[in-house]
């Protein structure tokens, strides 16, 4: 009986296996969400492995909620086709009993070169940033705010604010408010949600814009049209390398990954694996994707070959990186319905 990864619904369709064969050994399936991050990482991973190892890389464009819809709807068949899948933090913990644990210790590249906490039980870190605030620099020229609490402080920082509407912000809005309340970040969680709605009420009336996407947040910026905001620093990071005068301060980010994981029961596993030890050891890739993409690896090899000046732009920057906040996925993942609801109502009122 052969076995095929059938791949359908998709304008490409792929068929990794012909008649009478097996699965092939020497082409690992990479579920992606397409673009910029799909074309680097093909650019300075995918085709140096497949040159290194012998082994194709194939990737497969498609959004991450249509990822995970057929990924379960694989795992409940048994008919698995990707091997490596795109996953948040939340997504490690909500759908771990369909991803194979990574074997951190064991991968050799990962145990030398990982960062602290980037080898999750479920995934591995791919890129980090954090979403951050960013400030424009000639509205507070010789007073630039630092912290969450500056934020909040809109009489000695004065000027228009902008909050997201989307993606995590039904978490990452009562995390920064109750720093700005005066929280240390190792005592957030679980998070105090009725002291973070009543400090979220204090800073609502100053929100300009709640913007929605990460091209509306950029332009926001560019056009002025807020003094502060949250941002997710690759995108802040274009605005400020396009000339726009603004600045990120990375105390009290919260540390936003993108992680690699891989399915349980997937047609290439060890293939998979030696993908992952690869991307953690490749110095060669980690420079040029990280300034393609605006994001650093949370490889050590990776950042450390960029002008230090430079380094200090990303969230991986040691500096930077002992100030993020960790968040506590476990926590989020139990109270996933809670939080939605408790926002949804908040900023309709």
């Amino acid at each position: 009986m052969k076995q095929t990864r059938k791949l359908t619904g998709i304008a490409l369709a792929l068929t990794v296996a012909t008649v009478g064969q097996a699965v092939r050994a020497d082409e690992i399936v990479i579920a992606t969400t397409g673009g910029l991050m799909r074309n680097m990482m093909e650019e300075y991973f995918y085709l140096p492995f497949a040159e290194a190892s012998g082994t194709e890389v194939i990737p497969f464009d498609i959004e991450v909620p249509d990822q995970w819809a057929r990924a379960e709807g694989m795992a409940r068949t048994g008919d698995v086709e990707f091997d490596i899948v795109t996953a948040t933090g939340p997504d490690l913990v909500g759908k771990a009993e369909i991803l194979e644990t990574i074997p951190c210790d064991d991968l050799a590249n990962v145990k030398e070169y990982a960062l602290p906490g980037a080898c999750q039980p479920k995934g591995i870190a791919r890129t980090t940033g954090g979403m951050v605030m960013t400030y424009n620099t000639d509205t507070f020229a010789g007073n630039e705010p630092r912290t969450w609490a500056d934020f909040w402080d809109t009489e000695k920082f004065p000027g228009p604010r902008g909050l997201p509407d989307t993606g995590d912000r039904d978490w990452w809005l009562p995390t920064v408010a109750l720093l700005a309340d005066g929280v240390a970040k190792e005592d957030l969680y679980p998070l105090d949600l009725d002291r973070a709605y009543a400090k979220l009420d204090e800073i609502k009336p100053h929100i300009a814009v709640w913007w929605k996407t990460g091209n509306q947040v950029q332009q926001i910026m560019r056009d002025n049209e807020v003094a502060i905001t949250m941002s997710y620093s690759g995108r802040a990071l274009k605005v400020i390398q396009d000339g726009s005068p603004f600045a990120m301060a990375w105390d009290g980010a919260i540390r936003d990954t993108g992680y690699l994981a891989v399915l349980k029961n997937s047609p290439n596993t060890e293939g998979a694996m030696k993908f992952i030890d690869f991307f953690y050891g490749s110095a060669e890739g980690h420079p040029g994707f990280i300034q393609a993409v605006g994001y650093a690896t949370s490889s050590t090899i990776g950042l450390s070959q960029l002008p230090e000046e430079e380094q200090k732009l990303y969230a991986t920057y040691p500096a930077n990186y002992e100030l993020l906040v960790d968040p506590d996925f476990e926590w989020i993942g139990a109270h996933r319905d809670e939080l939605r609801e408790r926002w949804t109502n908040w900023l309709l009122q």
